[in-house]
């Protein structure tokens, strides 16, 4: 599966235009322009399997530090400061990774 199987290239060109400097990563933006915000709960669970590396079930930092490369291998890498705010906007029980639940619902919120 590749990412733009679900969502539109020129989606993604854009959201990661948005975000291409450092420490301008904004989660709710990113999901809004992508499009992912507007896809069903299961679809965006598929985004979070092809986002989660090792098939762990879930994202940890290290994971959510390539987490633009996921759709776009050129992207930059996250800011540990990004990556530590993604954390936090989805780590809804402190157990410091993100379940595909959690993901789903930051995607919605």
């Amino acid at each position: 599966m590749s990412i733009t199987d679900v969502l539109s290239a020129d989606d993604i060109a854009a959201a990661l235009q948005e975000c291409q400097d450092p420490d301008t990563f904004e989660p709710q933006k990113f999901f809004q322009t992508s499009g992912l915000s507007k896809m069903s709960a299961s679809q965006v669970k598929d985004v979070f399997r092809f986002i989660d590396n090792d098939q762990s079930g879930y994202l940890d930092e290290e994971e959510l530090k390539f987490f633009l490369q996921k759709f776009e291998s050129g992207a930059r890498e996250l800011t540990e400061s990004e990556t530590k705010s993604l954390m936090a906007a989805a780590d809804n029980d402190g157990d410091g990774k993100i379940g595909a639940e959690e993901f789903q619902e930051m995607v919605h919120s």
